[in-house]
């Protein structure tokens, strides 16, 4: 007899058990002497057998899957992120089914039907928008959705992201005190609510001190988008004296590029400051100046918010926002006083 013929009626028979002992031993919340657990899980293992999740999900109705769907992990932020998202939804009996979306700004309405065909509790969404219509047919399925690190405008799904108008405010308060006087921004992908909260945080400070930004390019979060932005913007007779770059992830590629390519010294001759504080900014050789996402807690509050939604039914939206700290290092200019926030 093959493995995959092996049954709980199999395991019942030879452990001299009845079939529903069998179950109550596999259920997570069912109960079990542990007589009867530790005759039955040896049972098993002599004849090989596990339990049907899948088959078990049609009669309970609970997969305990959460589908997690990425954009894209070439930034760092997201593989450190994600994995300590699957850890904390396992600990809370959950397995994780991972989908790739092929681009940042792909609508993955297609994709997300595919998921629900997999009968998934519950979907977090990593950087990556879905239609309102699938936003309806997810809620009409009793299927919760929650974006991580990402927002819609319209407010029919939670979202939890850090204080992204806040860090750039902070950003651009950091580049005035250190008195420089020809401030930049290379921007990530447009349709994303992160750089547009980020941007209009920072432009909205630089305004309200009669600061006029120098110049502005668009590095869509790729690396090689990113170096090209750098090289327009430093190839010109007038370059800016401090850039603020949309993220970590482009903010290294504009370092290695205005190091190497122009013979710059930063922060001597530029400062450059980034977005997420990614493993590589905190290495000596990029020291990079940033806004610390708060991970952790973004983490946290995903879980909590997507589990009260399966468990407990709530099914009201939720919107937080964290505050991360500015993380001063060695990119950048350091105003007289200043220190690194609480971390």
């Amino acid at each position: 007899m093959s493995r995959e013929s092996i049954t709980s009626q199999h395991v019942a028979d030879k452990a001299g058990v009845s079939q529903s002992a069998v179950s109550r031993v596999f259920s997570e919340h069912a109960s079990a002497s542990p007589a009867m657990t530790k005759k039955v899980l040896k049972v098993a293992e002599e004849l090989g057998y596990r339990p049907n999740v899948l088959a078990r999900s049609l009669i309970t109705g609970e997969s305990k899957i959460i589908g997690l769907v990425v954009a894209y992990l070439e930034n760092q932020f997201y593989p450190d992120a994600l994995e300590k998202l699957s850890i904390a939804l396992q600990e809370r009996g959950y397995h994780v089914l991972v989908f790739m979306a092929k681009r940042t700004n792909e609508n993955i309405d297609q994709l997300l039907q595919e998921l629900l065909d997999y009968q998934v509790d519950g979907i977090v969404l990593a950087s990556a928008a879905m239609s309102s219509d699938l936003a309806d047919r997810c809620n009409r399925a009793g299927v919760p959705v929650v974006q991580f690190n990402r927002r819609q405008d319209e407010r029919t799904l939670s979202a939890i992201t850090s204080d992204n108008v806040r860090g750039g405010q902070k950003i651009a308060q950091f580049l005035i005190a250190g008195d420089h006087k020809r401030i930049a921004h290379i921007a990530g992908w447009e349709g994303a609510s992160t750089q547009r909260d980020r941007e209009h945080g920072f432009m909205n400070e630089l305004n309200r001190n009669g600061v006029k930004l120098f110049d502005r390019e668009i590095g869509n979060y790729h690396f090689e988008s990113t170096q090209a932005a750098a090289r327009a913007m430093f190839g010109k007779k007038k370059i800016p004296d401090a850039v603020f770059v949309g993220n970590d992830h482009m903010a290294l590629a504009v370092l290695e590029t205005i190091r190497f390519e122009f013979k710059l010294s930063v922060p001597d001759e530029v400062s450059i400051v980034g977005y997420d504080d990614v493993e590589l900014a905190r290495w000596p050789s990029f020291s990079l100046t940033t806004i610390r996402q708060p991970s952790n807690r973004m983490v946290a509050e995903t879980v909590k918010t997507l589990i009260d939604s399966i468990e407990r039914k709530n099914t009201t939206p939720q919107r937080i926002e964290i505050e991360g700290p500015l993380v001063i290092r060695d990119s950048a200019r350091i105003p007289q006083g200043w220190k690194n926030e609480e971390l």
